[in-house]
């Protein structure tokens, strides 16, 4: 990845343990930021009416690594002063748990809230991660992470 000067991109990775936003939030303030947009995509215990006890992600890693770092270096460049830091964990979760995190930081709050909308939204169509849910009753399911799942889906992790 080029040097975070080129690109405002500080961190994208692919992680296995729990993501530690502290960290995230350190590595994107600066003396000049005056925003920080911090999104958090979380396991949800309810989805399509169906309880649920938890969820796996998978990807192949090296590409998923390599399209997250492409996602936040496009946002970057499309807005200057953009300084972004994001992980998305794979693996099981449990609910509650934090499957990905974006931190985008910059000198005013537009930018940043914008930021990390737009990572998000092209995260979720682009960013070849998969998830698995485990409902109640012990079934499992692959679910499409593209899919809209209800009024407020484009807000949702």
């Amino acid at each position: 990845m080029p040097s975070r000067m080129d690109t405002g991109v500080l961190h994208a990775a692919i992680v296995t343990a729990p993501i530690d936003v502290g960290h995230l939030v350190a590595k994107a303030q600066a003396a000049g930021v005056g925003a920080l947009s911090v999104f958090l995509g979380t396991v949800r215990d309810l989805n399509d009416g169906r309880p649920v006890t938890g969820m796996d992600y998978e990807a192949y890693e090296s590409m998923a690594a390599s399209e997250l770092a492409a996602v936040a270096r496009e946002v970057c460049e499309a807005t200057p002063g953009l300084r972004v830091t994001i992980e998305h964990r794979i693996g099981p979760l449990s609910v509650g748990e934090v499957s990905v995190a974006i931190v985008a930081a910059h000198a005013h709050r537009g930018p940043a809230l914008d930021g990390a909308r737009a990572i998000i939204e092209s995260l979720k169509q682009r960013v070849p991660i998969w998830k698995r849910e485990h409902y109640v009753d012990g079934e499992r399911a692959w679910v499409d992470p593209t899919r809209a799942t209800g009024p407020l889906a484009s807000g949702g992790s």
